[in-house]
Formats: structure tokens, sequence, C-alpha cells
């Protein structure tokens, strides 16, 4: 394999494997990954560009989260990369991504509860899980946070109430069950299987926060999304990085004139259907 000389003067030898990882939701890196636009880019270079939610069992898929892959570009929530980083791990970030994938608060159909202020009291539910990294907690917390901030409340004002979410299937799952039972008032959700999750639950929408006009209201695990890569890659190979990242913004660009495309490839993405894919209709 070629080598050059590295940002810190020493020889480095160009890896033969580049990987990506993405949550399954909407991104740059699935787009160009389904484009196949990242292999083509590498290919004369004699790199491979390998998806490590195909990798092969003897790879480690935890690196979605530890960020612990030396070659390994993510595209992921907010979450993992700040613990990552807190742990010591040498992350960084290199890019945002901001897509409007939809954060809704919902309740009970025949619950009074519109708007942001009507929050004021209600039991919030904060799903929690036993994972090392539970993103699923801190994005209701923060979804929580953003709608009550919207009406200048703080999670101070409402009653947040835990709802233990191992073994339930599907997202959301324990969280709308306990909307079910009465045992919450409101659940938070996000992402194009949200639309599904609500339409299922037989819920009402009663925040939807993608319509806040305070976008700092919307930041959550997933808005703005990170693009990260590991320290060494960027100090030893910045010129791939800077190809990989020019790669994203061709697929960004494109995605904004082939609506019919990105909605199959969001299908695949996520995991959600037409409806899902599509978002509210009213």
């Amino acid at each position: 394999m070629p080598s050059h000389t590295s940002v810190r003067g020493t020889r480095t030898v160009t890896p033969k494997t580049l990987w990506f990882t993405r949550c399954p939701v909407p991104t740059a890196t699935g787009i160009a990954a389904d484009r196949r636009w990242l292999a083509d880019e590498f290919a004369a270079d004699g790199i491979a560009v390998r998806s490590l939610q195909d990798a092969a069992p003897d790879v480690d898929r935890q690196t979605h989260y530890t960020h612990a892959l030396p070659g390994l570009f993510r595209e992921g929530g907010n979450v993992p990369a700040l613990w990552a980083r807190a742990r010591g791990e040498r992350t960084r970030l290199i890019g945002l991504t901001w897509i409007e994938e939809r954060q809704a608060i919902l309740v009970r159909p025949d619950s009074p509860v519109r708007g942001a202020e009507a929050l004021r009291g209600l039991r919030l539910a904060v799903p929690r899980h036993s994972l090392a990294i539970d993103f699923w907690r801190a994005m209701a917390l923060r979804g929580f946070e953003g709608a009550l901030a919207s009406a200048r409340l703080t999670l101070d004002d409402a009653r947040p109430a835990d709802v233990p979410a191992d073994g339930h299937p599907g997202q959301w799952a324990a969280e709308l069950a306990a909307l079910r039972r009465g045992e919450v008032d409101a659940v938070y959700v996000k992402g194009a299987l949200a639309v599904e999750a609500a339409r299922r639950a037989g819920a009402r929408v009663a925040v939807e926060l993608d319509e806040l006009p305070d976008r700092t209201h919307r930041v959550n695990n997933g808005t703005p999304r990170p693009i990260t890569v590991h320290q060494s890659l960027l100090d030893d190979h910045p010129g791939l990085v800077d190809r990989f990242l020019a790669v994203l913004l061709r697929a960004a660009d494109w995605a904004a004139d082939h609506p019919a495309d990105v909605a199959r490839i969001l299908g695949a993405e996520t995991g959600a259907g037409a409806e899902g894919v599509a978002g509210p209709t009213a």
C-alpha cells in the first residue's frame, strides 16, 4: 500500500479499509452508500469502503457507540459521541447535518393537552433501558426540555416519570403502553417511525417540536447530527477525510433534486413505510 507523510511528520501507510456507520435515520452517509459513491471514490486507491452494519461477526459493532475504530466515519447521534469523548476516546467532530425528522409530544386521544404550556404538571414518560449509553432516555429528557422551554418552563414544572423499557419490542413501545394504561400523560417520539408509532397507539400530537420557531428548542440527540472520525485518521490521512466529506456534500445536493429516490432510500435506512417517510399529512 502507498504511504505518505502525516501532519505529524511521520510516514504512515494508507489504510486498506475505511469504515462508515450511521444510525437508522436520514443521513447523507446512507444516501452516498446507496448510490455507491463512497466505494467509487476510493476504489482507484485500492481502499475498500465498508458499512459497520454489514460487517462480519469478528468486527466490533459496538464501535458505533464507542468510537474506538480508527478508520471509522460515523454519522449518528450526539449522545454516544459526547459519551465517547468524555471517556477519553480520540473522536473528532468534522461536520454537522440538520434534518427535520419530526419530533413530537404525544398524548392520549381524549387528552385535553394542546401546546407546550399545557405540559405543566404532567407526568412525562422517561424510558430507562439497561444500556451503557441510554440515549433513548437522554432524547426523551431533552425533547421534553425543549418543548417546555418554548413555553418558558423547565422540567421542574412537570413530573418526569421513569418507564422501564427493557423487553419491549419496537421504539417507544414501553412509553406508549404506559400512556395507554394511564401511567403517564405524555410521550416524546421522533423520526419516521414516530408517525407510524403514533397511529398504532391511537395517540394524538400535543406538541410538534418541528414547528417551534426557535430551532434551539429542537436540538437533541439527532438534531443537529454530528459526523465524527478518529483523531488518528484525521492526523494521518486528512486527504481521505476531505474526500469522504466531499462525497457526503454531493449526496446532500443530489437529495434535494431527487425526492422520490430519497424516499426509497430513507425507507430502507429507517425501516419505516411510506407513511412514516412522508411524515404527517395533517
